[in-house]
């Protein structure tokens, strides 16, 4: 099934299950999961999701499970678009509320934010984060398999990053090793979103008003989380891809934001670190794929200055 056919499938479920007139979709930009478009009914304005073509509805293709959490988060703590329809017949699809703001990543994205407006958003995230993680959705375990641990974290990034040529990782099997010989005991699973970041909040001003794109949403240590969205805070993580912002919050203010007040988190460095090994694997694996021609993106070349950068930091924040 090509995607025009799809399209003109999914339009007319799209009509049928709203039960008025809907206009046509339009494409929306910047998901990496699914089929995201825009559609107008009436007055209102909503986001649909869909499987892509040839793509089984399982992993981050799984639209239903993306609008159980969804729904299950409407009316938390945690800001999210309202789910107002889901349609499992294959294609399954389903559509949320359209919300009016910004996603942008200060020190990954072209546009510009000013300083103290990023700033505030950092606090603002931190905030929505620590809500996110005290949120009670016991009755979603059954969407999940079991929590992975931290020792299981470390497996799965390793494996990728022993993927990478190792000219591409300069350091990294002293960094494996490293976070090898020094594994944390797991906290209690919370809900963990596995993306967490600016870049996936919308924000109206200094405002969180809508989290985005839980294609990966699990149950896990929030660690994950927190080193992830600590990442973020300095553009000299990603040197010759970030952009110089100056005036971000530290990861060390984010933390303690994040805390508001509450104990310390054990083995927060291992976290911090290994979510460097992380990014940096996933970013060793694109511009493998892209080298081997499998997908051609020629802006992967300026990754080798940020994948070693990354390694060298994490081996630094781990002492």
């Amino acid at each position: 099934m090509t995607v025009g056919t799809q399209e003109e499938g999914l339009i007319s479920r799209v009509r049928e299950v709203f039960g008025r007139p809907v206009g046509d979709l339009e494409p929306l930009p910047g998901g990496h999961s699914g089929l995201t478009y825009r559609v107008t009914a009436g007055d209102n304005r909503y986001v649909v999701k869909a499987v892509p073509p040839r793509e089984r509805p399982v992993g981050r293709n799984d639209m239903l499970r993306q609008a159980r959490v969804l729904r299950a988060l409407d009316g938390s703590a945690v800001p999210v678009p309202a789910v107002v329809a889901v349609d499992e017949e294959a294609p399954a699809w389903f559509a949320m509320e359209f919300v009016e703001g910004e996603a942008i990543e200060p020190v990954l994205d072209d546009q510009d934010v000013p300083a103290d407006v990023a700033r505030a958003r950092m606090f603002e995230v931190a905030g929505v984060l620590r809500r996110l993680h005290g949120v009670d959705l016991s009755s979603l375990a059954a969407d999940v398999p079991e929590p992975l641990s931290a020792a299981g974290e470390l497996e799965r990034w390793s494996r990728t990053m022993h993927a990478v040529p190792p000219e591409l990782r300069p350091g990294a099997e002293e960094l494996l090793r490293r976070l090898g010989d020094d594994v944390p005991e797991d906290l209690p699973p919370v809900l963990v979103h596995g993306d967490f970041r600016l870049g996936n909040v919308l924000c109206r001003g200094e405002r969180a008003v809508a989290v985005l794109d839980w294609e990966i949403w699990s149950l896990g240590d929030p660690r994950t989380d927190l080193g992830w969205f600590l990442l973020f805070a300095d553009h000299r993580n990603f040197p010759a891809v970030g952009r110089e912002t100056e005036g971000l919050p530290s990861e060390a203010e984010l933390l303690a934001a994040y805390l508001d007040g509450a104990s310390a988190l054990p083995a927060m460095d291992w976290f911090r670190a290994l979510c460097r090994m992380k990014m940096a694997a996933i970013m060793g694996h694109n511009l493998r794929r892209h080298r081997e021609g499998r997908r051609h993106d020629p802006d992967q070349e300026r990754l080798p200055p940020t994948i070693s950068a990354l390694i060298r930091t994490a081996r630094d924040v781990l002492g």
